[in-house]
């Protein structure tokens, strides 16, 4: 099983279609293992929030679904990095990732791509993650 953490750019993107909602749609089936920490869902809530989307159908629905841990593995601790110097915020996900051996952080975030591979960890944009993950079910 493929596992993935999600920056919050590709996942709030995922609300409007295209390459992110793709993405979310693999987790929704299965295909991918969605890898979050408390941090990263907070952020993720609060920027769906900012966005005007607190009381709707969504973000319940969404909420209803990381409780339930449909294909998502969580970590309660993870370990403390610095590793994106230009911006340490986007640090949870290179911490999420490296707590729960992950294959992959999808993100829109220069600062992550910049890094591109962090201890065996792909960060990849939604496009090359996609294509990538094409090439692995059709070698």
């Amino acid at each position: 099983m493929t596992k993935v953490v999600i920056d919050t750019n590709v996942f709030v993107s995922s609300f409007f279609g295209g390459k992110p909602k793709q993405i979310i749609d693999l987790w929704k089936t299965g295909e991918v293992t969605l890898c979050l920490s408390e941090r990263i869902v907070e952020e993720y809530v609060e920027v769906l929030q900012r966005m005007g989307l607190q009381n709707e159908k969504e973000l319940k629905e969404l909420l209803a679904v990381f409780a339930r841990g449909f294909n998502i593995l969580f970590t309660a601790a993870p370990p403390e990095l610095k590793v994106i110097k230009d911006d340490p915020d986007d640090d949870k996900f290179v911490e999420c990732a490296v707590a729960l051996k992950c294959d992959f952080i999808i993100t829109g975030d220069k600062h992550l791509l910049s890094v591109g591979n962090y201890m065996g960890i792909c960060i990849l944009n939604p496009d090359d993650f996609l294509k990538c993950k094409r090439k692995r079910q059709n070698p």
